[in-house]
């Protein structure tokens, strides 16, 4: 009896073996990963273990936790867009048509002295004067705006010298002529219209001179010896509704006066038969010398 239970043991035991042989090769041939076992109450179990293929195994979050999705961007904090930078300030204008002083003769000085200013420096901004600067600021890469701005001006000092007195306020932009012989004595305003030029002059001596123009051929200037009748310091022409300032009537409604579409224009313009002035300080300044009766010639 007690051999036959023993013999019975081992061959339940081997039975026992060659199961477990079996599941093992078969569990190895299939791909499968071989798992360590857990002893516990109850016997062997498998212990747990991620599969081969697949996502890795996550342990779920505490109660009360949020988890973003994947690739979610939640968590960043917005972006923020970087403002554009402001655009510059544009160059305050300094000097413009229409603009009178100093700094408008220094302006006219220092474009004259490289070539953009072919005229006597008159202290009246006008057409000429911008087409000069607008000449310098298209040579310089500038805008050509054909106003006298801050970097235009800076440009220009750059580039010239302090102008001479001489170069402000040249006598005249033609040679004066010789005076007629009426002009040799008394106080006289001798005019030429061949020189075209104005000499206030004393017993001879010429005191002061400026450039002048005169008439159209339909609305000539009067020539012979005059006397000064009038003086208006800010006369208005009744029949052209234009300005005269400091107006010397010496013959009917002719007169010498300052003229600022001569100051803009120069020669390429002419008067009703008056004789412009280009330059203001210096008519301003015969005005206040000239008295009523004192004699104007005006001469070939």
């Amino acid at each position: 009896m007690g051999s036959k239970r023993r013999g019975g043991g081992r061959r339940r035991a081997a039975t026992a073996w060659t199961v477990t042989t079996v599941v093992a090769v078969a569990a190895v041939t299939a791909g499968c990963k071989a798992r360590a076992t857990e002893t516990g109450a109850g016997g062997p179990r498998p212990a747990t273990a991620a599969p081969a293929h697949g996502p890795a195994w996550t342990p779920p979050a505490p109660s009360g936790a949020t988890t973003a999705p994947a690739g979610s961007t939640a968590s960043r904090p917005p972006a923020v867009p970087t403002p554009p930078k402001p655009a510059p300030p544009a160059p305050r204008v300094l000097m413009a048509s229409g603009s009178e002083g100093a700094q408008v003769r220094e302006l006219q000085a220092r474009l004259r002295q490289i070539g953009h200013f072919g005229r006597t420096p008159t202290g009246h901004y006008g057409s000429v004067t911008a087409a000069a600067v607008a000449s310098f600021q298209g040579r310089r890469a500038l805008p050509r705006t054909g106003t006298a701005d801050t970097v235009t001006w800076g440009r220009l000092l750059g580039m010239t010298r302090e102008p001479t007195g001489a170069e402000l306020r040249p006598p005249t932009a033609a040679p004066v002529a010789a005076p007629d012989p009426r002009c040799m004595t008394g106080r006289v305003l001798c005019i030429s219209k061949t020189s075209r030029t104005l000499s206030w002059m004393i017993d001879g001596r010429v005191l002061s001179a400026m450039d002048v123009r005169f008439g159209s051929q339909y609305t000539p200037t009067r020539e012979g010896t005059f006397s000064v009748y009038w003086k208006s310091r800010h006369h208005v022409s009744t029949l052209y509704d234009s300005p005269m300032p400091y107006a010397l009537f010496f013959s009917g409604g002719q007169a010498v006066h300052y003229s600022s579409d001569f100051a803009a224009r120069g020669y390429g313009g002419a008067s009703h038969g008056c004789v412009n002035v280009r330059d203001e300080g210096k008519i301003a300044s015969v005005f206040a010398q000239v008295r009523d009766g004192d004699k104007v010639v005006v001469h070939r």
